[in-house]
């Protein structure tokens, strides 16, 4: 089976720097895949230059056997959900406008819009009278909670997710991290995920991708990663961060 996204020997550079470089990276569909590393790693732009919101400078992304490059980008981003980290919701419109602003600029029927509106409400656990609420009157939660529903809205087989969770609290980000990975499991999605969270990514993940200086320097199953004695310090110390936690966590619980 084509995997539903292969980046090859993918860079990007920057004024003669590389914020990129030799990446490949092979997806299978189903998958969940995160992203994780220190600021600057590369994630993002990795990530943006899979619905091709950035242009590789080397390299070439495939999504469906197909390189983005000879696509139209809008036409593609419309197919791939992308759940932004700031949310970037549209504040003079209602929930119900922001979730089906990608189905309106597909031009399907007003009824098929509210139907999948009220679907999706549900299948992110937010109330149906929320819809007619505007982005203000609603908690960060929820902001986000919407922001996936917009991302899911046009029936995308691709979700991309930049930090979905950094800006909330710790019992919001835990709820939806939970839902996401449900979501992704009952629509049948191959999802892609950046975060600074590595226990995060451990947990919610199927493979994890290490990503330093621009370059993938480890990847793996969170099993496969957390049991190998890594030769890279950079890969070892990352996946040793939860592993720590876990421990001063249970030496406060058992005194």
């Amino acid at each position: 089976m084509t995997p539903a996204i292969v980046l090859e020997q993918v860079g990007k550079t920057y004024d003669g720097a590389a914020v990129l470089s030799g990446a490949d990276l092979s997806i299978a569909r189903g998958q969940f895949v995160a992203l994780v590393g220190g600021s600057g790693a590369g994630k993002t732009t990795l990530l943006k230059t899979i619905n091709a919101l950035i242009v590789p400078t080397t390299g070439r992304v495939l999504v469906d056997g197909q390189d983005v490059a000879a696509q139209s980008g809008p036409a593609l981003r419309r197919r791939i959900g992308y759940v932004f980290q700031e949310v970037g919701l549209f504040p003079h419109l209602t929930v119900a406008q922001n979730i089906g602003i990608t189905p309106s600029l597909l031009a399907w029927p007003v009824p098929r819009i509210a139907a999948r509106v009220e679907t999706l409400l549900d299948l992110v656990d937010l109330p149906r009278e929320l819809a007619t609420r505007l982005p203000a009157a609603l908690s960060g939660g929820q902001r986000q909670r919407v922001g996936v529903a917009r991302a899911l809205a046009a029936e995308p087989t691709i979700l991309l997710m930049d930090e979905p969770f950094g800006a909330l609290d710790p019992v919001t980000r835990v709820a939806l991290a939970d839902d996401v990975r449900r979501l992704h499991e009952t629509l049948g999605l191959t999802t892609v995920m950046v975060t600074h969270d590595v226990g995060e990514a451990l947990l919610l993940a199927d493979v994890v991708v290490v990503m330093a200086d621009g370059a993938i320097i480890a990847r793996g199953s969170p099993a496969a990663l957390l049991s190998a004695a890594h030769a890279d310090p950079r890969v070892a110390a990352l996946i040793d961060a939860p592993r720590r936690q876990a421990e001063k966590l249970a030496g406060l619980i058992h005194g």
